[in-house]
C-alpha cells in the first residue's frame, strides 16, 4: 500500500465533534467519508459532477475494493489535507491513491479501485472515450516503496 504518487488534488477539511468518537478522535469510518469528497471534488473540478455523469454520461462510480492504512489518529479541530492521485486507470475501473495529512504528516493512505457503472443498470461498463484518455494521461507509475 505504500506507493508514492504525486496528488493531483487536494482537499482542505477539518474535523469537527460529528467526526469524532467520544475522547475527540476521528472514528475510523470517517476517513472513508473524507477520501470520498476528495474524489468527488477533484472530479467536479475536471468538469465530470456526478449528477452530470448520471445525466450526460449515464455513469456512476461504485467502490470495488479499498484498503486503509491508519498512522496517527486525528483529531477534534485538526486542519487536514486529504489528497488524491490517480494510480491505475483500466476501461472499467480507475485506482485511486489518496492520503490524509496534518501539517504534511500522512495520518492515512488509501488505494480505492472504483468501477465504472451504467446509471440505470448498475452494470459494469467502459469509461468515455474522453474521460478514459483524460484519465490515462493524469496516471502515475510509481513504484512501491
Amino acid at each position: 500500500m505504500g506507493t508514492v504518487v504525486m496528488p493531483l488534488f487536494s482537499l482542505p477539511t477539518r474535523v469537527y465533534w460529528e467526526d469524532t468518537d467520544a475522547g475527540g478522535v476521528v472514528y475510523h469510518a470517517r476517513y472513508v467519508a473524507f477520501l470520498e469528497r476528495a474524489r468527488s471534488e477533484w472530479m467536479r473540478s475536471l468538469g465530470y459532477g456526478q449528477q452530470a455523469m448520471i445525466d450526460g454520461q449515464d455513469l456512476v462510480f461504485a467502490v470495488r475494493d479499498m484498503q486503509l492504512d491508519f498512522r496517527w489518529p486525528a483529531r477534534l479541530d485538526d486542519a487536514l489535507e486529504v489528497t488524491v492521485a490517480l494510480a491505475r486507470v483500466r476501461r472499467a475501473s480507475v485506482e485511486f491513491a489518496q492520503e490524509v495529512r496534518r501539517d504534511g504528516e500522512r495520518l492515512a493512505s488509501a488505494r480505492v479501485r472504483v468501477a465504472a457503472i451504467d446509471a440505470r443498470s448498475f452494470r459494469p461498463r467502459a469509461l468515455p472515450d474522453q474521460l478514459y484518455e483524460q484519465f490515462k494521461s493524469l496516471e502515475s507509475n510509481a513504484e512501491q516503496d
